[in-house]
């Protein structure tokens, strides 16, 4: 029988106050993300330095640390357990792009276990440089071994069974609004940002988001009205519009005062959920007086989630 890895590609993030400067200064130096011709590390500590006492206040209010290490644990197991109902063997693995257990490190026991094939499965369903490009390239820096074992799922952004769980959560979210007003609600999908000269280099990210919210919604018969915003923006440059925070203002001028976040780029909650939607984005909601404001819970350990995921690991085999 063949021996088959499967290696979650994921962000990480700092698992106690400590560890924020680090993982800010791994993030600073991923040259996909930040194009620093010259002292790129020096320029990363000064910004890591600066920036993370800021990051540390949004992380106190979640708890302290990000459930991004611990979702993808879970999911990890999840994954393995359901692969194993196939076939004993698979072995399901976590590389983390800026914290542990991050990719340099991972990458010698994968090489060391000599599989015949390694998947490499993003849980970022849409392509992007920043994301499922720079974890790639990362692996690629690190890893010696043969070439040829090598499989990369580029994205799964229109897989039915990640479309229906959304859905699920986008079910649940309904369910905490009141009844007489839940038709009326406006289901506004968040995605991550990115610059606009992404875009214009031919980036794929910002359609295949709004292929996942059309598939969604086209799965619920449009069933609601429906908005697409972006979060997260850094620096000055210009990213990628409506922003969330303006998207809420907008809304709320048009008398729409009840709103399902939906944070369409993400499967797990982190601080991106957790602090800026429902905190940070929480205070615009309640200047611009909305009536009911729900951020929908991230998928997380959902089984039909984890099933998406196995259903690309099982095509990515049968293709290779």
């Amino acid at each position: 029988m063949s021996k088959i890895a499967v290696v979650l590609l994921n962000l990480g993030g700092p698992d106690s106050l400590d560890a924020i400067e680090p993982f800010l200064y791994n993030l600073f130096c991923d040259p996909d993300i930040f194009k620093i011709p010259i002292g790129q590390k020096f320029f990363a500590k000064i910004i890591s330095s600066r920036r993370a006492p800021k990051v540390a206040e949004e992380y106190k209010l979640i708890g302290g640390s990000s459930p991004i290490n611990e979702w993808t644990e879970k999911q990890r197991a999840k994954l393995e357990d359901m692969l194993k109902d196939e076939a004993d063997d698979f072995d399901v693995h976590i590389a983390m792009r800026y914290w542990n257990p991050i990719t340099k490190d991972v990458v010698p026991k994968i090489e060391q276990a000599n599989y015949d094939k390694i998947i490499m499965l993003p849980l970022y369903p849409h392509y992007s440089i920043t994301t499922t490009g720079s974890s790639f390239n990362e692996w690629k820096r690190c890893y010696t071994g043969d070439e040829s074992k090598m499989i990369y799922v580029n994205d799964y952004y229109i897989n039915e069974k990640y479309i229906a769980a959304i859905n699920e959560r986008i079910d649940e979210g309904l369910l905490k609004f009141p009844e007489d007003i839940r038709k009326e609600v406006q289901l506004v999908f968040s995605a991550h940002g990115t610059p606009i000269s992404l875009v214009k280099k031919g980036d794929p990210y910002s359609q295949h988001i709004k292929g996942t919210m059309e598939s969604v919604m086209k799965a619920r018969n449009n069933s609601h009205e429906y908005h697409l915003c972006f979060q997260s923006k850094v620096g000055p440059v210009k990213w990628l519009e409506p922003a969330t925070d303006t998207m809420i203002e907008e809304l709320a001028k048009q008398n729409k005062m009840h709103m399902l976040i939906i944070p369409i780029a993400f499967v797990s909650d982190h601080v991106e959920t957790l602090f800026e939607l429902d905190i940070e984005y929480r205070h615009v909601a309640d200047e611009n007086k909305i009536e009911n404001y729900i951020v929908m819970t991230g998928l997380n350990d959902s089984e039909k989630f984890i099933s998406a995921l196995k259903e690309e690991t099982l095509r990515a085999l049968k293709k290779n």
